[in-house]
């Protein structure tokens, strides 16, 4: 019944849902109850916290940590075990927090149904809970009032409803008790009221046609229960990279487990048992170096510091990977109430007989009889008011015409003592008019406006430079040629006119005809000034803007026009129009379209589906009810600072400024923190490959293991987290904003990454190679020495070129990033540590180990770190001359 109720006949929607006006009884209300359950949003059972937590431990690089820490534990290394494991339970807890928290998206919604309703029952009008209410209820609404449930209308007198929430538009939607026959959006069903929307203006009465989750709000919340959160492209990646690792880590360590233990046996050995467990807890050290373990917690760190960052932009985040999205966004589906508009109709034109148009002069005792008297009109036959503290109250197209003729300095309460009312005709949806009575310049008059073609067809005369003058064919076409313009604008237009009454007439409906026709006046919800600029910044980035919006499709692509969005061969299509559409042709025609309005909650999560299977990482805004599916679905989702707590809580980053170029900006901020977190991991993995180069070359050259075991922990406690984290922290490259978005399929070592990696991992591998070759030939031990000691000053140094793949630590600004400078000092003090009298033993560096070989081991670090810095010059230069 719910989909086709709006076009039954009324007696049809009274006997389907089985009552009469009189409402239903006490009894039948509690039996339907009893059946149908309450009026309230229901929502799936939710996972339990310790399942959710349990799940965090799913992932391929957890795994293989957990396997390691778990035998560095059995090996004698508990210290190592426990930092992996309190860094893997702290990811797990902050995962759980953030799922925990996007379940309150639904509870928002749940909030939103009235406590009481008034309803008749047994011919008498009560008020019961809203959540008693049944299919088949009376239930009467006043302005004020928040519909409890959906309906159809029986009673409607000047009724406006809000329903923004539901539809995006700003302007309240007029109410009538009409019958339609074809299929219309939820915005256009006029003879229908819709749970959680508000009563802004008149009174009403309908009959409860749908509760709970069968109402259009319930709709919306299944929808949100149903869209799944996507992972973001790095997630994507590093969940791939890690399966691959764990393999080629554990092949690798068995292959070098499996050299040296032929080794043992080949020597001849009697008891090689303590050998054996020596070459075992070797195998396990090189797959501890060869796994970045603080790789995790530093992503999330990095992560937390872009949130920091975007925060100052006005761009809070609720969900961390959403930082990391933003900078790979290609599409930006965006609604316009609010988001690009400044959800506030403003009077931007007018229109007088005499052909006077655009801005009105701001100095009242310039102005022409016409003027004044259109002025005196849109301010007396109103009932918008804003106080004193600039709080706006009444219909928005008529706060729109007071707010105007303050700003023209002619204050709107002067007039209204002026000239104060004497008697009305409240505004009526069948009559499109309003009037009031007044007396101004000692004659008593009828002041009245409304739609431009009412009053036209009402009106037999027209004021023209202050005299009323008949109103001619040639005028008339005239101001309905300025009135077309006007809507093929986009503009919202009302005309206005007056008639003169006797001294003692009472006024009557049948008065609102033979008007002078004065003017009309043109107004806009208008679009924010800075969003004219973030548009295009967004497309020099490579992004596509998106417009969907629960406005008219004439109204959308006007505006989408006059901001950049939608340009010359670019289509628009409504609701209506995207749902008779196939996936085939969507598919095909996807680029092309830059306008969706009058959009339903299904369309929007249609449309972003729609681009997430084109491959593109799709950004959706939103402020309403109606957006949160939408903004949960969507690889993004903005919410706006002044939305619904819905469309926040199911959003992942929140505009605390309402301001679109507040996008653009954390895009630019979420593209920096990807090229930080890559800097981060490209300088993990090349010194985790120069440790590797150099076992991989001292077992083929039968030398003696470079590092012991113990050695190569201290190394990765030393070198993997501060230098890294300080590479999270770098400013963005100049390019930043003029690259395309980066394919989301892309590896983590796409473009010069991999090629940094290998690079550097083969000069770090080189330095310690050279390194130990020296040191052997003074002795075993002073080889292992000098190949520790190299290998943690190189990969300290190399924090230096890891700043950036195409500038210089110098061109970058050697004291731009200062935490890289501490941090270099911080591993350089450790490593000091480690040479202190009593625990170089405990690192296997003998006594002899003095100022000469720190020398050589710095001097072969130092060389490596030149020639990186050197290479990127070289580059440079090539790329300039070509």
């Amino acid at each position: 019944m719910k989909n086709s109720v709006y076009q039954q006949k009324l007696a049809a929607v009274y006997q389907e849902t089985k009552t009469q006006p009189e409402g239903l009884t006490t009894q039948e209300a509690k039996e339907r109850v009893e059946k149908d359950g309450y009026n309230e949003l229901k929502a799936k059972k939710k996972e339990s916290v310790l399942k959710l937590f349990l799940e965090t431990f799913k992932d391929a690089m957890v795994i293989v940590l957990l396997i390691v820490s778990v035998v560095q534990l059995l090996m004698g290394s508990p210290l190592e075990s426990i930092i992996i494991f309190a860094v893997l339970l702290l990811n797990s807890v902050v995962s759980v927090v953030q799922t925990k928290k996007a379940e309150s998206s639904l509870d928002a919604l749940r909030q939103l149904s009235a406590p009481m309703a008034k309803v008749v029952r047994s011919g008498e009008k009560i008020s019961v809970p809203a959540r008693e209410l049944v299919v088949g209820d009376i239930v009467l609404l006043d302005a004020g009032d928040y519909v409890p449930a959906d309906g159809r209308l029986t009673e409607a007198g000047t009724l406006k409803i809000d329903e923004g929430m539901l539809t995006g538009e700003s302007v309240p939607a007029e109410k009538e008790v009409v019958d339609l026959t074809k299929e219309v959006p939820v915005g256009d069903r006029v003879n229908m009221v819709h749970s959680g929307t508000l009563v802004v203006y008149g009174r009403g009465a309908f009959i409860v046609t749908s509760t709970g989750n069968q109402t259009e709000i319930g709709q919306v919340a299944d929808l949100l229960e149903n869209a799944t959160s996507s992972v973001t492209p790095l997630q994507r990646n590093l969940d791939k990279f890690s399966k691959k690792l764990g393999i080629a880590i554990l092949i690798l360590s068995l292959v070098i487990l499996g050299i040296q233990v032929a080794r043992i046996f080949l020597e001849g050995q009697q008891d090689v048992s303590k050998d054996l467990l020596n070459a075992f807890m070797f195998a396990v050290a090189v797959a501890v170096a060869a796994i970045p373990e603080a790789l995790q917690s530093i992503v999330t760190i990095v992560l937390s510091l872009g949130t920091k960052r975007m925060a100052k932009r006005n761009a809070i985040i609720r969900k961390l990977p959403a930082v990391e999205t933003l900078g790979s966004t290609s599409i930006i589906c965006t609604d316009k109430t609010g988001t690009l508009t400044q959800n506030k109709m403003t009077i931007v034109d007018f229109y007088l007989p005499n052909g006077k148009t655009g801005e009105f002069n701001p100095q009242p005792e310039t102005w022409s009889k016409d003027e004044e008297r259109l002025i005196q009109i849109s301010v007396l036959a109103n009932d918008a008011s804003i106080s004193e503290e600039g709080q706006e109250l009444g219909d928005p197209t008529e706060v729109a015409m007071v707010s105007f003729s303050d700003k023209v300095n002619q204050p709107f309460e002067q007039l209204r003592k002026k000239y104060p009312r004497q008697a009305e005709l409240p505004f009526d949806s069948d009559r499109k008019l309003m009037s009031t009575v007044h007396t101004i310049d000692g004659k008593r008059m009828l002041l009245t406006k409304g739609g431009p073609d009412i009053v036209f067809s009402r009106s037999k005369q027209v004021l023209i430079n202050g005299e009323v003058q008949p109103l001619t064919t040639e005028i008339l076409d005239q101001m309905k040629k300025q009135n077309e313009a006007f809507s093929n604008r986009a503009l919202r237009v009302l005309a206005f006119g007056y008639k003169l009454l006797e001294e003692q007439h009472e006024v009557s409906l049948d008065d609102e005809n033979d008007f002078v026709l004065v003017g009309i006046l043109a107004m806009i919800d208008p679009p924010r000034e800075a969003v004219f600029q973030a548009v295009a910044d967004a497309k020099s980035a490579g992004i596509k803007t998106v417009m969907i919006t629960g406005d008219h499709k004439t109204t959308a692509s006007a505006i989408a026009k006059e901001i950049g969005i939608f340009a010359d061969g670019d289509m628009a299509l409504t609701g209506q129009e995207l749902d008779a559409l196939s996936e085939e042709k969507l598919n095909a025609d996807l680029e092309k379209i830059s306008v969706y309005a009058r959009v339903s909650p299904e369309n929007k999560i249609r449309i972003v589906r729609a681009w997430q299977n084109k491959g593109h990482v799709s950004a959706m805004t939103g402020d309403g009810v109606n957006d949160a599916p939408a903004l949960k679905q969507a690889d993004i989702g903005i919410a706006m600072g002044s939305g619904t707590d819905v469309a926040k809580d199911a959003a992942a980053m929140v505009l605390t400024d309402d301001n679109f170029v507040s996008i653009v900006q954390a895009v630019e901020v979420g593209r920096n923190v990807y090229d930080n977190i890559k800097k981060a991991i490209a300088y993990l993995f090349a010194g985790n490959l120069g440790a590797i180069i150099a076992i991989i070359v001292a077992l083929l050259m039968n030398w003696v293991n470079p590092f012991t075991a113990l050695q190569l922990l201290f190394i990765n406690l030393v070198n993997d987290s501060i230098p890294a984290i300080a590479l999270g922290m770098e400013k963005s490259e100049p390019n930043v904003m003029k690259r395309k978005p980066r394919d989301p399929n892309e590896g983590i070592f796409a473009g010069q990454t991999l090629l940094s990696v290998v690079y550097r991992g083969i000069l770090i591998g080189a330095a310690v190679i050279v390194a130990q070759f020296i040191g052997l030939q003074d002795s075993a031990e002073m080889g292992v020495a000098m190949a520790f000691s190299t290998l943690i000053l190189s990969r300290t140094l190399q924090t230096f070129p890891a700043r950036s793949n195409v500038q210089t630590a110098i061109g970058a600004g050697f004291f731009q990033n200062k935490t890289v400078i501490y941090a270099v000092l911080f591993c350089s003090a450790l490593y000091g540590v480690a040479l202190l009298p009593g625990l170089r033993e405990v690192f296997s560096i003998p006594a002899s180990f003095g100022f000469h070989q720190f020398g050589i081991a710095f001097g072969l670090a130092f060389l490596a770190m030149i020639l990186m810095e050197l290479t990127k010059l070289v580059l440079r230069k090539k790329v300039e001359q070509v």
